[in-house]
């Protein structure tokens, strides 16, 4: 990679690193404060710190954040800090910002609607910076250290830490907030999950015939299609046999079992959708030889 590319992707990451954390930080003061809704992580620890100390909750995050910082980059390497940088000082700043610009600017009161559109922003922010190859820093630092030095898993030690902050602030939101916060939870993790698997959805076909060479060859030329062909061998009989491997775009896959069954009705085809593809004729331009 040129220094110039190296510099536009580094700039493209700090992009969608900066966006992640701005709609993050929008999510929760448009939806998240003014519900009174609880969460984990650095932000249900800043709104259990605020309700008994009543420090700014960008503030806590703020100073929580650096701690974190600072112990991961010892603990953890400069590469990982090099990722959480811009988020430890990105998130709070942001905060802060738009609890100046809204004031005490609510927009429903509806808790369900806060826990739904709560959920999305900050699942969504949170894949947008994790597929940036960033970190949000704060609470995402603990569990890691101690997996580093105990070989705790992280998933493990991660929910531990959000049962806990869920629980002390327990002690003074209303049952009905803790249980719609509970769904918060549910919600921006499954959001999150989809997120880090979106990507360019494809389709891919494995073809088992006797006229494997045939079929190849009509991918190739009426699909305009790579092609991978796999050497395999039959269970009951232990005949050899040829599998073509493709991956197509969707629609095109009812033109390809077409030419399939013209060539060998009697052909075994697997079809599988998988999530995301990047190569030669997807992410990158088609070579011809």
């Amino acid at each position: 990679m040129t220094q110039k590319n190296y510099f536009f992707q580094t700039l493209y990451s700090l992009f969608f690193v900066a966006a992640g954390n701005f709609l993050y930080a929008l999510a929760v003061k448009l939806f998240l404060l003014p519900s009174g809704l609880v969460t984990g992580g650095t932000t249900g620890m800043a709104l259990t710190v605020h309700h008994f100390f009543h420090i700014p909750v960008a503030s806590f995050v703020l100073l929580f954040n650096i701690v974190m910082f600072i112990i991961g980059f010892l603990v953890l390497g400069k590469q990982f800090a090099a990722t959480t940088l811009v988020s430890t000082f990105l998130y709070p700043l942001a905060l802060e910002l738009f609890d100046r610009l809204f004031g005490d600017y609510v927009i429903t009161e509806d808790l369900l609607l806060c826990t739904l559109f709560a959920g999305l922003g900050i699942g969504i922010s949170l894949g947008i910076v994790i597929r940036a190859g960033a970190s949000t820093g704060g609470m995402d630092i603990p569990p890691l250290i101690l997996q580093k030095s105990f070989r705790i898993p992280v998933s493990v030690s991660m929910y531990v830490f959000d049962v806990c902050i869920l629980l002390a602030q327990a002690f003074f939101r209303p049952v009905e907030n803790i249980l719609y916060g509970i769904v918060l939870i549910l919600i921006y993790t499954l959001v999150l999950d989809k997120m880090l698997l979106l990507g360019s959805s494809r389709t891919e076909i494995k073809v088992i015939s006797s006229k494997a060479d045939e079929i190849r060859n009509a991918i190739m030329t009426q699909i305009d299609r790579g092609v991978t062909m796999l050497d395999g061998e039959g269970g009951y009989l232990h005949h050899k046999t040829r599998i073509v491997l493709s991956i197509i775009s969707n629609r095109e896959l009812p033109r390809v079992e077409k030419v399939i069954h013209s060539i060998d009705p009697e052909s075994f085809m697997v079809i599988s959708r998988v999530k995301e593809v990047s190569g030669r004729g997807f992410s990158m331009k088609k070579q011809y030889r």
